[in-house]
């Protein structure tokens, strides 16, 4: 049946297994195969068109290969490039992408000023000037774009994570809970959860983290479960693919999910 089949997951790298961590808790009988393209990682530093291609060509891999009933662009910088191709080619087929919880931040923020973390390829996407001009008036936001922090995030190079989580949340001028301060940063990169311990250390526990697996995870439920694609029975597991190393994705799916 249908609804046995596998969710396809993919991203840049390792990343996207902060959304695959929200979906197996939102969903613990699905079935899931989670793809690593981290052999052309990283995606925010590429170009538009690099990404779409990547994008295109791993659905057509996770269809063929595995038959999913579903795929997850758990990349924000992948989602902006490609969603809507993704959809335009494949119809039959729910597509859920993720993009940087601006919503979600301006409902939170007492102060009215709210800071965005993200990759280059993100930030000057049409799809997300078109998000943030959307929520003019309900927000301030200053936008910072976190280079090389995914790639180290990827490596697990924790001197190298400190240290670019410090330059950015530097330029991040402002922060507290008075008038005019920035009281809530949106981490717009799926791999940047995984330094939230970091990020937490630097700006104090007043300071509002907000990312976006949850509500990723609520929006896959709900689509399967329109076109009745629920599967109640499976046992939970994740295949694993990748075009980079095995033994790096099996390590981190062990440090971040307990895999």
């Amino acid at each position: 049946m249908d609804r046995d089949r596998p969710l396809g997951v993919f991203d840049s790298g390792v990343g996207g297994l902060s959304i695959l961590r929200a979906l197996r808790a939102e969903l613990p009988t699905e079935d899931f195969v989670y793809f690593s393209d981290a052999g052309h990682a990283p995606y925010g530093e590429k170009g538009e068109a690099f990404v779409s291609d990547r994008s295109l060509a791993i659905a057509v891999d996770l269809l063929e290969q595995h038959r999913i009933k579903g795929l997850v662009v758990a990349c924000n910088t992948a989602t902006a490039a490609a969603v809507h191709l993704l959809r335009e080619k494949h119809t039959h087929l729910p597509v859920i992408g993720v993009e940087p919880a601006v919503k979600p931040a301006a409902a939170l923020t007492k102060t009215g000023h709210v800071a965005v973390l993200a990759t280059r390829g993100t930030l000057r996407s049409a799809k997300f000037q078109s998000l943030l001009a959307s929520l003019k008036d309900q927000a301030q936001f200053v936008l910072v774009p976190c280079d090389g922090l995914a790639a180290a995030i990827e490596g697990h190079d924790m001197e190298q994570i400190r240290e670019l989580c410090r330059r950015y949340t530097h330029e991040v001028c402002c922060i507290g809970n008075a008038e005019g301060e920035i009281d809530t940063l949106v981490l717009g990169c799926t791999h940047y959860p995984f330094a939230s311990d970091v990020f937490r250390e630097l700006l104090g526990p007043d300071i509002q983290l907000v990312e976006t697996g949850q509500p990723v995870a609520r929006q896959t439920r709900r689509l399967l479960e329109q076109q009745g694609l629920l599967n109640p029975s499976g046992s939970g597991t994740v295949q694993w693919q990748t075009t980079g190393s095995r033994e790096a994705l099996q390590a981190a799916a062990s440090r971040w999910l307990g895999i």
